[in-house]
């Protein structure tokens, strides 16, 4: 090796660049330095040794946060890949010292919450060295030019031609630093100045035989010749806070650009690709594409692998680049194995491009007690966290996929997202679900932020429920909140949810939120029962709620209400409907005297036609409306009396949405024929105001519907099975009367498609 270097060697990288990887190796293997300094927080030296544990396997992070602010926090992701991963391990292996040597965490965490800590002046633009250095050699982009210049130098070359790469890529760095300046990088000046300070200490314990592995763009900072002064000046003042750090998985997907991280690359996966492939990347690359698209059932030969290779080096040559990049590559998939279509392509640019490696962290990494207890719980679960998003079927009748959905429910209850509740495609039974799962790096920082309301995942839940229970403002959070203290098995917080929730419900004269809140007590005490948890004591204040609500609502929506108004209490009918449903009937007669609601709101004039026809059209599908008082109501809703908006608005309600009021129009000729002869005598300019809402109202119903509705309409009402069974005779395929007999032989088959008990579907 030369021995004209003078001062320590200086390796500028590309963060996450495998070319500067291998060429970092190379240089250190050559230049044999007696330490090595890494940019990083030197909050993290004493982390670095479980760099060497053979449970440490990248993607992984150096995760730094205030310790009395865990959501302050930030990263230093670190891949296979990486040129300062790769200087770390060899300078374990090497038996050397090895530290971190960024501005500390302490101070760059603290300077997060002030005001343009870390951005440029307004009228500033940010430079991107590798943009600039690309569009002077010629390039449009710069991922390609760092290809064709770094990453297609093979293994790096030898040590004499990585210190040459070395040299030269900070000579062009100089040349930008001295033509930008800072670049817009305001923040990197006082960076540079606590570098340069570990560097001062590094050449009074090892002379200038250390190596220094950094971005490239500091390279000249820190060669340049400053006072001691002038860099405590830069530093003097500086904000601080109490830093807590650790190592946490990483994925390739959160190291791309995509995913929201600064300093982030493109295509993780391919750059892990030609770091791992020392040789013939290209073909090994189309072959892993080709197990891809052959594992989605596409038929892909070896002559593709082979026609692929082949057009990606053709265009390669063809615009004078040394080797193939991911631009030929890609461009020779679509071509031969993809037909030309860019769909099979998004796929493995999401799959292999980018990636959904998640790596892995050893257990003796400190982390905070709740951190342990979810560790501890997702390995007895068998609930792996995994990079790639999942569907997770859980039968809460079994123990262990009880025990998964009370963890699920509590993280989230926590903040911590890992899991969200998706329908299930299999089953709408109350005990089954389905669970959409993804772990996200930034989940072990919402960890640690739950971390102060407890050691162990119960524990938090229960007292982060209790908590939120004293400061919930509305009733409808608490009423949530009391469903989710069920499915997440919370008992012990129950007592505080409830007595805040009696408290607030006493309180509150709305109805709007009165009916809000009553649907999720239904559901709780449902999910009590097939969960095996005690939610009695939430009957009480639910046939309590509903008791109000019977009283209060007709007033409610006798008042003068607009259109808005009136459509959200309608929603809010629909809710309480289904919740008086769900709701045990222990004899109190809650059924009946909902009912004696709804019929007054079906026939007080002065309620909005859209609330009166949806009274009406519950009552009738209970079976407590008789089809002549149906018939009654919709000629009133519809007489000239009633104004145009006022009876489009109950049909709405009547027979508007997915409510299956197509079907019954088309059975009963009756009500379709109000409705024709109403829709015949409306004023034309009338007609012009109401025709939104009439086309919201039928356009809804299933295509069938309409088509046979339209007919009906002109064949005349007596075309239905309706008029039909009142002129004594049946359209064909239909009997006069319902036939008992024929009627009861399929009710032991509805029975075993519900799963009823005994009983119920005959009833």
């Amino acid at each position: 090796m030369s021995t004209a270097r003078q001062g320590p060697l200086l390796l500028g990288v590309r963060h996450h660049g495998p070319g500067s990887a291998r060429a970092v190796r190379s240089a250190l293997d050559a230049a044999r330095p007696a330490a090595v300094l890494i940019e990083g927080p030197p909050e993290g030296d004493a982390l670095l040794e479980l760099a060497a544990d053979p449970g440490m396997r990248p993607p992984v992070a150096l995760l730094a946060h205030a310790a009395d602010d865990p959501g302050r926090a930030a990263f230093w992701p670190l891949a296979d890949f990486s040129p300062e991963w790769v200087a770390i391990r060899w300078a374990q292996e090497a038996g050397v010292p090895v530290r971190f040597m960024d501005l500390p965490a302490a101070h760059s965490l603290a300077a997060s919450g002030e005001p343009d800590a870390d951005h440029a002046e307004p009228d500033a633009v940010r430079l991107d060295p590798l943009a600039v250095l690309a569009e002077t050699a010629g390039y449009d982009d710069p991922e390609r030019w760092w290809e064709d210049v770094v990453e297609h130098r093979g293994t790096g070359g030898a040590g004499e031609e990585a210190l040459g790469a070395f040299e030269a890529l900070g000579e062009a760095m100089a040349a930008l630093r001295e033509t930008y300046g800072d670049g817009g990088h305001r923040r990197d000046l006082v960076r540079e100045a606590y570098m340069r300070q570990r560097m001062r200490a590094a050449r009074r314990e090892f002379g200038d035989g250390y190596a220094v592995v950094c971005g490239a763009w500091h390279v000249p900072a820190l060669r340049a010749r400053t006072t001691v002064a002038a860099d405590k000046a830069l530093l003097t003042g500086l904000a601080k806070v109490k830093v807590e750090t650790t190592w946490v998985p990483w994925t390739h997907r959160r190291l791309a650009r995509a995913g929201g991280y600064g300093a982030g690359i493109t295509s993780p996966g391919w750059y892990a690709h030609l770091f791992s492939a020392r040789d013939r990347p290209v073909e090994r690359w189309l072959t892993k594409v080709a197990g891809l698209l052959r594992e989605e059932d596409r038929q892909v030969s070896s002559a593709h692998v082979i026609e692929a290779v082949r057009l990606a080096e053709t265009l390669a040559a063809m615009r004078g680049r040394p080797l193939p990049g991911l631009t030929e590559t890609l461009e020779a998939v679509r071509a031969v194995m993809c037909d030309g279509s860019d769909v099979p392509l998004a796929l493995i640019e999401d799959r292999l491009v980018v990636g959904d490696v998640l790596g892995e962290v050893p257990d003796a990494a400190p982390v905070v007690p709740l951190q342990r207890d979810l560790t501890r719980q997702q390995r007895s679960l068998r609930l792996k966290a995994e990079a790639q998003e999942r569907e997770l079927e859980l039968d809460l009748r079994k123990d262990t996929d009880a025990a998964k959905s009370l963890l699920l429910h509590r993280l989230r209850l926590l903040g911590i997202g890992w899991g969200t509740p998706t329908a299930s495609r299999s089953s709408t039974g109350t005990f089954r679900e389905t669970w959409r799962l993804r772990w996200e790096p930034e989940l072990s920082v919402r960890v640690a932020e739950a971390g102060i309301w407890g050691t162990t995942v119960l524990a938090a839940a229960t007292a982060k429920a209790e908590a939120d229970a004293a400061g919930a403002e509305e009733l409808g959070e608490i009423t949530a909140l009391a469903e989710r203290c069920l499915l997440a098995g919370l008992s012990e917080a129950l007592p505080a949810v409830l007595r805040a929730l009696a408290d607030r419900a006493a309180l509150d004269t709305d109805v709007a939120r009165l009916a809000k809140a009553l649907p999720a007590l239904a559901r709780s005490l449902r999910y009590g029962d097939v969960r095996g948890t005690d939610a009695t004591a939430l009957g009480a204040v639910a046939a309590g709620l509903a008791e109000r609500i019977c009283v209060a609502l007709p007033p409610a929506c006798a008042a003068g209400l607009d259109a808005d108004a009136a459509a959200e209490l309608r929603g809010h009918v629909d809710g309480v409907h289904t919740a008086v449903g769900l709701l045990a009937d222990s004899g109190d007669g809650l059924r009946e005297r909902w009912s004696a609601v709804l019929r007054t709101l079906a026939g007080r004039d002065t309620v909005p036609g859209v609330i009166r026809g949806r009274a009406a059209r519950l009552l009738l599908d209970d079976g407590r409306l008789e089809a002549e008082e149906t018939a009654r109501l919709m000629g009133l809703a519809l007489s000239p009396a009633a104004s145009p908006a006022d009876a489009a608005g109950w049909i709405e309600g009547f027979a508007g949405g997915s409510s299956g009021g197509g079907t019954l129009l088309v059975h009963d000729d009756r009500l379709l024929g109000l409705i024709d002869g109403w829709l015949v005598g409306v004023p034309e300019q009338a007609f012009t105001d109401v025709l939104p809402l009439l086309r919201r109202t039928f356009g809804a119903y299933e295509p069938g519907v309409k088509r046979t509705l339209g007919e009906l309409v002109r064949r005349g009402p007596a075309a239905s099975a309706g008029a039909a069974r009142a002129m004594g005779s049946a359209p064909e395929g239909f009997a006069p009367d319902l036939d008992p007999e024929r009627a009861d032989a399929v009710t032991e088959l509805v029975r075993m498609l519900l799963a009823a008990p005994d009983g119920v579907a005959a009833a």
